[in-house]
């Protein structure tokens, strides 16, 4: 039954093991925290996702065994380790969740669960390289970035396969080379890492946007090239995972932008460029407008899974087919489309959830477990504000609150939401602004449909009153 679905079973065509024939490799592209610099350019963040190839330690490479995920390697300005390494390795739960059992990822993000998943890593896993006081405690040690990112933006993954040949050789060109930081924002920044990584793999599969990007290279930039690269090798098993950022009290990202890009669609520069620079701006918005628009939610929506891409390519040779019947070619496009209607959902699905939670709410009103929509709203600001987030031995988080004199607990993973010690009325609260949350977010923003109807069951069973079958949606 899907109540007992795992998170690891739902994104089991996505989390390739080492111990299958093909393995992947792939550009992850985050979106903006728009902060610092980043409120001026948009760009994001570039890293580089191996599904073959895990850590030996965070600086060092090697293949992955029999049913590990796999991992994600990447340089940020300044890691803050007590050696200036150009680059870590972790693996992939870790890179999105903040944990190595994806049973134990977050359900709700705060900047305190953040923190406590960055002191479990760096206590467990990164200590031999964090021993001192300013990378223990520095908020600009950017070691953190690589702890949990869903915690605070949307990122999409566009993948590749390889060969174990091709991972071998970028395991010994990265453990036989210098790990020491370089970092320069206009030559070698995080996606001129990302991109160098790629052409390890494919010469020429990534490359920067001069023009668009004004001589820089840009994330978005580097990830459609690679984009562009992969449309035109149907045997490259290419497809698109995608990882909304969680529903809770962090900032919320925005999509990562090229540098035309950002003077079009930003008034803050669009306005003083057509005031000071007007003669160049038509060259900039038509430079966009041509050649760099890219979405990586539709290119999420269109290449979800290799089945997907597949049966989309069988699609496109069938229309060239004269003797194809109209009965076969309908026949793949349903296919096509139940396939990605089984990871992205519907505009129906997602309605028919809607009207479904909102006659959840008005029960949860008329129960008194909420006085009114707004409610949720205000319990997670409570939750994300003056919750005590902790890790336990297994790896899960739980948050403690002091509401009316008494230490309230709950976990806030799939794991541990209804484990015992965890209050059955704060879990139904969490799960209900979970769902909230998802339900009235843009696409980009939404968990994947069985990423959602798992926390929908987590909601259901988490009710403290089961009797009422509305919670049911009978």
């Amino acid at each position: 039954m899907r109540r007992f679905i795992t998170i690891a079973a739902v994104l089991c065509s996505w989390l390739s093991s080492a111990a299958r024939t093909r393995a992947d490799v792939g550009i992850v592209l985050n979106e903006s925290l728009d902060t610092s610099v980043a409120r001026i350019t948009g760009s994001g963040h570039s890293a580089v996702y191996l599904s073959r190839i895990c850590p030996a330690s965070p600086v060092m490479l090697r293949l992955c065994g029999p049913h590990e995920q796999g991992s994600v390697m990447s340089n940020y300005t300044t890691l803050g380790e007590d050696e200036p390494f150009e680059w870590n390795v972790v693996p992939l739960s870790v890179f999105v969740y903040g944990v190595e059992d994806p049973r134990n990822r977050p359900l709700f993000a705060s900047w305190n669960i953040k923190g406590a998943l960055e002191t479990s890593y760096r206590e467990t896993i990164l200590r031999d390289y964090c021993e001192g006081q300013k990378c223990q405690t520095s908020h600009d040690a950017e070691w953190r970035e690589m702890v949990g990112a869903d915690s605070e933006r949307t990122l999409y993954i566009l993948v590749v396969s390889t060969t174990v040949e091709q991972d071998q050789a970028l395991i010994d060109k990265f453990n036989n080379a210098p790990n020491v930081n370089h970092f320069n924002g206009m030559r070698r920044n995080c996606a001129d890492f990302a991109k160098d990584v790629i052409n390890t793999y494919f010469p020429h599969a990534a490359h920067r946007n001069a023009v668009n990007d004004f001589g820089m290279t840009s994330p978005k930039g580097v990830a459609r090239s690679f984009a562009n690269y992969a449309h035109k090798e149907p045997e490259s098993d290419y497809h698109v995972m995608h990882f909304a950022q969680l529903p809770g009290t962090t900032k919320r990202s925005t999509e990562c932008r090229e540098g035309t890009e950002q003077l079009y669609r930003s008034k803050k520069l669009l306005v003083p460029m057509a005031f000071f620079a007007w003669h160049e701006l038509p060259v900039a918005v038509g430079s966009y407008m041509l050649t760099g628009r890219f979405n990586p939610e539709h290119e999420f929506e269109q290449h979800a899974t290799v089945h997907e891409v597949e049966l989309d390519r069988e699609i496109t040779l069938a229309k060239e087919d004269e003797d194809l019947d109209d009965a076969q070619l309908e026949k793949l496009e349903n296919a096509s489309k139940a396939e990605k209607v089984s990871i992205v959902g519907s505009a129906q699905q997602w309605q028919d959830y809607r009207a479904r939670f909102d006659r959840i709410l008005a029960q949860a009103v008329e129960d008194g477990t909420i006085q009114n929509r707004d409610a949720l709203e205000r319990f997670a600001k409570e939750l994300g504000e003056k919750g005590a987030a902790s890790v336990d031995k297994d790896g899960a988080p739980w948050v403690e609150i002091q509401r009316d004199g008494k230490t309230e607990r709950v976990g806030v993973s799939p794991a541990n939401l209804l484990s015992p010690g965890s209050d059955r009325t704060l879990a139904y609260k969490l799960m209900l602004a979970h769902i909230a949350e998802t339900l009235k977010s843009p696409a980009r923003q939404r968990e994947t449909m069985p990423e959602f109807e798992q926390a929908w069951n987590l909601m259901e069973q988490s009710r403290p009153n089961e009797r009422n079958s509305l919670a049911m949606g009978q």
